[in-house]
Formats: structure tokens, C-alpha cells, sequence
């Protein structure tokens, strides 16, 4: 394989990171407009700190919409790398507090960490582990923060 092969599947490698990044948050982020979702959010969003006083003005279906154009919005800004890496930058870091503060979810929604007999320690159930992912999702929105700040320096 040539220098140049190799270079030209790192680009679509990255590419290819770079727009899964934004399939995910584009889709989680429309499917918050569905009742199923924002029932589904409900009890991480009412026992997270960051996040719960949300209720206290806004219906569950309206705050779940209100997330939900936060994440196609962040998705947008993360997808104009091409032309706007500035933006994409800026879309990744709040993509990485999104993660972040999905992540905190594992702390502070009741019975997301279960014991299992014979396991030293405990486990996600269901919602934990949905919640899981968002470790390698957090780790590519900072990957995305990077490389568009790289691009945006060498402009």
C-alpha cells in the first residue's frame, strides 16, 4: 500500500467517525420528539442536578423537545466541518457536554447500578447500559473538538 492509499483511508476513516458522529446525535436528537422518548428520558431528567428544574417549566413532551433540538442543532454545527470548522468545533464541545452530562445520569437516577449474586460489583440494568455508550460517544465528540480545532489553526 502506498503513503498515499494509506492517507486517503485515514481521511475516510475519520470521515466516516466524523459523520457517525453525527448520524447518532441527529437520530437520538429526532427521536426526542416522539412521547416514547420523552417518557423514556423522563426519569434521568427529573433526578439529574443539572437538568431537573426543566420540569418546573416546561411539560415532559416539551422539555424532551427542547433537548431534542439542542442535539440536532449541536448535530448541524458538527457536520459543517468541511466549510465552518470553527463551528464544528463548537458543536463537538457541546456535544462532549451533552455526553457528559447524559454520563452523569449513571449517578444520579435511582437503580441504574444493580448487584447480580455472585458479582463483586454492580452492574448497569437496562438504562445503564443504554447509558454506557455515551463513555465511547464522548470520546469521539472530543476526538471531533480536536481535529476541528486543528483546522481551524491551520487555516
Amino acid at each position: 500500500m502506498r503513503n498515499g492509499e494509506a492517507a486517503g483511508r485515514t481521511t475516510r476513516s475519520k470521515e466516516n467517525d466524523h459523520y457517525g458522529l453525527v448520524a447518532v446525535i441527529l437520530f437520538f436528537g429526532a427521536f426526542k420528539f416522539t412521547a416514547v422518548e420523552a417518557t423514556g428520558i423522563q426519569s434521568l431528567v427529573s433526578h439529574s442536578p443539572f437538568l431537573s428544574w426543566l420540569y418546573s417549566i416546561g411539560s415532559v413532551r416539551a422539555v424532551s423537545g427542547v433537548i431534542g433540538t439542542i442535539e440536532i442543532a449541536l448535530a448541524v454545527l458538527i457536520a459543517t466541518r468541511r466549510f465552518a470548522p470553527a463551528l464544528s468545533a463548537a458543536g463537538s464541545l457541546g456535544a462532549v457536554g451533552m455526553f457528559a452530562t447524559t454520563l452523569s445520569f449513571l449517578v444520579s437516577t435511582p437503580g441504574v447500578w444493580v448487584s447480580v449474586p455472585g458479582f463483586p460489583l454492580p452492574v448497569p440494568n437496562e438504562t445503564g447500559a443504554f447509558l454506557v455508550k455515551d463513555l465511547f460517544l464522548l470520546g469521539a465528540a472530543l476526538w471531533s473538538a480536536a481535529e476541528a480545532l486543528r483546522a481551524v489553526r491551520s487555516r
